[in-house]
């Protein structure tokens, strides 16, 4: 099985090389004020809570990450309490006499949550902070005032808590007695569990979160340490010692506010400040119950584990179906604390780094795939960039020219003769006026002849008389000339006041006219609105007759189709029935044509045979002639006919001779169905020594030599219609 990944790290690599690679570009991220996410996942045991803290002499992600903001940003923070981080999510501006006012009542509280003044660090961790690592970005903005909150929680089953809240006693710690069992206290006052939120950005933060200000690497992880890290919850378990039970997540808000055009003060606009966020995540690792054999709670924080991290991956699947197919799927974010924190960041709003831990142990080896099958996969996820923070608009390059004024002016205050190495706004006029005197000798008298203490000191009090005879002139000046500067800026202020009056008259004029203009205008349009209106309302009245006439135009049209459908068919159906009475009758005429030429014709027959046999017995002797038996006498009779005529024959019929008919003797059986219906019409057929049947027998088929099937059907026209099949 082979997975690429972007890098890969042996098991002997530094903090430092794995920080360079992975974590720096988080942080400049963050300084240019970009968000960033970085996670810690793998199995139990793999080495993410190591590679997110560090060892004594070789911290972690987490101290270097703090390290190198506090080295690019600290010739530029601000000063505590200037920036003030609200309770939704936002951050604001305060003056610096706010800020003051702000220091000395927390200072003035008796136990300080972040006291200012630097402490020795506690031997536990600090060998795990740098003091050496000089790292720092690139592209600070040096005309812009820093300030950094951190803020640390964990998520346990399912549930977020503050790890930097205080709390009596130890909140998360149980408390045992000496017989190792679990003593209930009376005073303990649970953890309560925080909610998520979303903020006017579309952003998801934890409410009521404690957030810290800090100032320095060492001070923001003192309060990762002793306020947090002792905090979290860890297990001891079959497959590890310390196991972390919970997901934690430090985040690093850094607030950044752009100067005045002066490069001295904060620019008080709240649209100006831009907050970033780093948020270090320390995933809980992925563990089987039937390895740890896990009972009680640890099942159920197993449990707990494992479905967020399920949640995470589900996410991600989403996220990369999406991006492939094109889809629109819901991604389950809610499903789980953990991605709900995180929407913003799988949605686009930051980069996303995750470092999988890998433990080369052989029981690991499943989970082990499962892991970096997974990681693999979140590479073939893409998250939109980050829109950039917009510009300030002043120009570049303002710290630096009041920094340049300020070591100007402290020059000439040394040159003068002023206090050097303060700041002159810093100092008072008092403490000012007394420094310019000389200091006053020593008045202590020891000896009664002593003759120099007295004149040393009337000596000083003369020169001190004298230089303030000397400045309360000066000081006369100045105020002579201040009062004729100030006559000077009253008469300039007075003209200019009555030449803004004389513009502020004309400007009301205007105003007053623009007034009226705008009274006449706005009439106007409410005349035109109630017009409009108006036409409005007929052209929907026209518009609704329009749409009834359409629809009865329609259903008209629609009629008159139909009528002109029936009556095509009617056409059709009366020139069908036309047609077929034409050729009914012109088969009756026809017939009848025929019948009555076949009469004729058989009359014709007669009567020549009669001439003939007259002729023959005129010319022959009477002795000659034989004597005709008496049943040719009787053929020769004309045989009674029936009513219906003959068919026509094809050929001119022979005359008749003296011989016997080769039917004569044959019998027919004449098969009526039962079904047969007698017709009573004029012609009916007649057939001599017939057999009639309505179902043919073997025996009357044999009987018999012909064979005559009379059939009947309905013909179009309702008539019924008789065939005879012989």
């Amino acid at each position: 099985t082979q997975y690429s990944f972007k890098e890969v790290f042996g098991t002997l690599v530094a903090q430092k090389e794995l920080f360079d690679v992975v974590a720096k570009p988080l942080v400049e991220d963050l300084i240019r004020g970009k968000n960033g996410l970085l996670f810690t996942y793998g199995v139990t045991g793999s080495g993410k809570t190591h590679t997110m803290t560090g060892s004594p002499g070789d911290g972690g992600l987490l101290p270097r990450c703090l390290a190198m903001i506090f080295n690019s940003i600290g010739p530029f923070q601000a000063k505590r309490f200037v920036f003030k981080l609200d309770d939704k999510n936002g951050v604001d501006v305060q003056s610096e006499v706010d800020a003051l006012l702000e220091r000395q009542r927390r200072e003035a509280l008796p136990v300080p949550k972040t006291p200012a003044g630097k402490r020795q660090l506690d031997p536990e961790f600090a060998d795990m902070i740098d003091v050496q690592d000089r790292r720092r970005a690139e592209e600070v903005d040096e005309d812009n005032v820093y300030g950094v909150f951190v803020s640390y929680i964990e998520i346990y089953n399912n549930y977020i808590y503050d790890l930097l809240e205080e709390a009596p006693f130890e909140s998360i710690k149980p408390k045992w007695n000496s017989c190792n069992t679990p003593v209930r206290n009376g005073d303990f006052v649970p953890p309560q569990s925080k909610i998520l939120r979303e903020d006017q950005n579309h952003n998801m933060y934890v409410t009521g979160c404690t957030e810290v200000e800090v100032k320095s690497t060492e001070e923001a992880f003192e309060v990762f340490w002793r306020a947090g890290q002792k905090k979290r919850r860890i297990a001891n378990t079959q497959l590890n010692r310390e196991s972390s039970r919970s997901h934690s997540v430090f985040i690093i808000k850094l607030a950044q506010a752009p100067l005045d055009a002066d490069g001295d003060n904060v620019l008080q606009g709240k649209e100006q400040i831009t907050l970033s966020q780093l948020s270090l995540v320390d995933l809980a690792g992925s563990e089987r119950t039937n390895r740890t054999k896990a009972e009680g709670n640890r099942l159920r924080e197993a449990g707990n584990i494992n479905q967020s991290l399920m949640t995470l991956r589900m996410c991600i699947e989403v996220l990369r179906e999406n991006q492939l197919y094109g889809t629109n799927k819901m991604v389950p974010y809610r499903d789980s604390k953990l991605t709900h924190l995180f929407k913003n960041y799988f949605d686009g709003e930051g980069k996303v780094r995750m470092i999988v831990c890998v433990n080369p142990k052989a029981e690991d080896y499943e989970e082990s795939l499962q892991v970096m099958r997974f990681a693999e996969m979140t590479q073939e996820v893409e998250v939109a960039r980050p829109v950039d923070r917009p510009l300030c608009g002043l120009s570049p390059g303002r710290r630096l020219r009041n920094q340049e004024f300020r070591e100007e002016l402290s020059r000439k205050l040394e040159l003068r003769g002023g206090p050097i190495g303060a700041e002159p706004e810093e100092q008072s006029a008092a403490e000012l006026f007394f420094q310019s005197f000389p200091p006053l000798p020593s008045c202590e008298l020891l000896d009664i002849n002593d003759d120099q203490t007295l004149p040393k000191l009337i000596e000083a009090l003369e020169q001190r008389h004298k230089m303030r005879q000397m400045l309360a002139e000066e000081f006369a000046k100045n105020v002579l000339a201040l009062k004729t500067t100030l006559q000077e800026f009253d008469s300039s202020v007075t003209s200019k006041e009555n030449y803004i009056q004389g513009k502020l008259a004309e400007k009301e004029k205007t105003i007053t006219t623009q007034k009226t203009e705008l009274d006449r205008l706005e009439k106007k349009i409410k005349t035109l609105e109630y017009k409009i209106e108006i036409l409005e309302k007929t052209a929907t009245i026209y518009e609704e007759d329009k749409r009834n006439l359409q629809q009865e135009l329609a259903s008209r049209s629609q009629e008159l189709q139909r009528q002109a459908s029936d009556k095509r068919r009617l056409e059709a159906r009366l020139q069908g029935m036309v047609t077929e009475t034409s050729l009914k009758w012109e088969k009756e005429c026809e017939r009848r044509v025929a019948a009555k030429q076949l009469e004729m014709q058989n009359k014709l027959w007669v009567k020549d045979e009669k001439l003939k046999q007259l002729k023959a017995i005129v010319t022959e002797p009477r002795a000659e002639r034989p004597e005709r038996p008496s049943r040719e006498r009787d053929r020769e009779k004309p045989l009674p006919r029936s009513v219906s005529p003959s068919p026509a024959p094809s050929a001119p019929a022979a005359p008749l001779r003296p011989r016997r008919s080769r039917s004569a003797g044959e019998r027919w059986v004449d098969h009526r169905p039962p079904s047969h219906v007698p017709t009573e019409t004029l012609l009916q057929p007649r057939v001599p020594r017939a057999v009639t049947v309505d179902a043919p027998s073997e025996r009357a088929l044999a009987r018999c030599h012909r064979y005559l099937l009379t059939h009947q059907e309905l013909a179009s026209d309702g008539e019924i219609r008789t065939k005879l099949i012989k």
